[in-house]
């Protein structure tokens, strides 16, 4: 029974939930009073930033496929979860390439969308390379990314000129509440949540395997 309980995604992404939603509420701390851009990117997109709840995706992947491993939710075969993943990666690149080709320019709200479809079948393709790791990692995904799609509300409505509100360059100016949703809850509920499942699953079939090899203990 206490297997059971440890591997349920409630109780794995608790603590990982908790240290994203600081690490989110520090950022926007650090872009309000103007700290370091080189932590704390206040343009459009905010990429590259050292301070981000990014980088957290493959330490918490790893950290549950080596729990969920530990308690005894495996993969079959982890050769089929990372082929299956690694397919799902292959998705979004793919329909980016596609839809370019097709004559949708790489910067439009109309490519946004074409990865958000991308994004939602991509999880749906990752989810089956292993189950539980999948269900875990969408359960972080969106405890990690409402907070988010919040913050971004709130600095639409107010202007806080944060990365959270800053529209990258060349979208077309709208009112705060269609800009939340299209450039806010669109892209944090899709590809932020396609990268989240798809990149935590690399990293989590990753410790799986290191956690299989393992000896046992005497």
């Amino acid at each position: 029974m206490s297997q059971d309980a440890s591997a349920r995604p409630g109780n794995l992404i608790l603590v990982p939930s908790v240290i994203t939603l600081a690490v989110t509420l520090l950022r926007l701390v650090g872009e309000l009073l103007g700290w370091s851009p080189t932590f704390f990117n206040r343009s459009g997109g905010g990429g590259g930033a050292v301070i981000g709840i990014v980088w957290l995706v493959p330490i918490f992947g790893a950290w549950f496929g080596w729990k969920l491993t530990g308690a005894g939710d495996r993969s079959a075969s982890l050769w089929r979860a990372l082929g299956v993943t690694l397919l799902a990666l292959a998705l979004l690149p793919i329909a980016g390439f596609v839809a370019g080709r097709m004559g949708v320019p790489q910067t439009s709200l109309r490519m946004l969308f074409v990865f958000a479809v991308a994004s939602v079948v991509a999880v749906a393709i990752g989810w089956r390379a292993w189950p539980g790791l999948g269900r875990t990692l969408l359960s972080y995904g969106l405890a990690a990314r409402v907070p988010v799609v919040v913050v971004m509300l709130l600095a639409m409505l107010a202007n806080w000129g944060t990365h959270y509100d800053v529209v990258p360059p060349g979208v077309p100016a709208m009112g705060p509440i269609p800009k939340w949703f299209i450039l806010g809850v669109v892209p944090q509920l899709t590809v932020w949540i396609a990268f989240t499942v798809i990149v935590g699953s690399l990293f989590g079939i990753l410790a799986a395997a290191i956690a299989r090899r393992r000896p046992a203990s005497v």
